[in-house]
């Protein structure tokens, strides 16, 4: 059973930095492509960053240059590095995993998900 379990998020003033990590585990697969996505109150859930097996990379427009996402495949964790924070970061931000990367944004492409952390940017 695939589970994934997020950490690192807080309260933070803008300009900020915070580092999530989204430990996995349980997952066979010799592929995968991992995401993060955010959801704020009253939003819908939104893709940020995502990361592939190949070491691929793709990013949301509203947070290039200040998202970075990796993943270390000896301890099976995915990062999201959040520089430069603004308080339109303020989410519950979610990891998500599937075997391949099928699209961009939509929520339903990723089967494994975590229970999400909170991050909360103050002005």
């Amino acid at each position: 059973q695939v589970q994934l379990v997020e950490s690192g998020g807080g309260s933070v003033q803008s300009g900020g930095s915070l580092r999530l990590s989204c430990a996995a585990s349980g997952y066979t697969y010799s592929s995968y492509c991992m995401g993060w996505f955010r959801q704020a109150p009253g939003k819908e859930r939104e893709e940020v960053a995502a990361i592939d097996s190949d070491g691929s990379t793709i990013y949301a427009d509203s947070v290039k240059g200040r998202f970075t996402i990796s993943h270390d495949n000896a301890k099976n964790t995915l990062y999201l590095q959040i520089d430069s924070l603004k308080p339109e970061d303020t989410a519950m931000y979610y990891c998500a995993a599937e075997v391949f990367c099928t699209g961009w944004g939509n929520p339903d492409d990723f089967g494994y998900w975590g229970q999400g952390t909170q991050v909360t940017v103050s002005s």
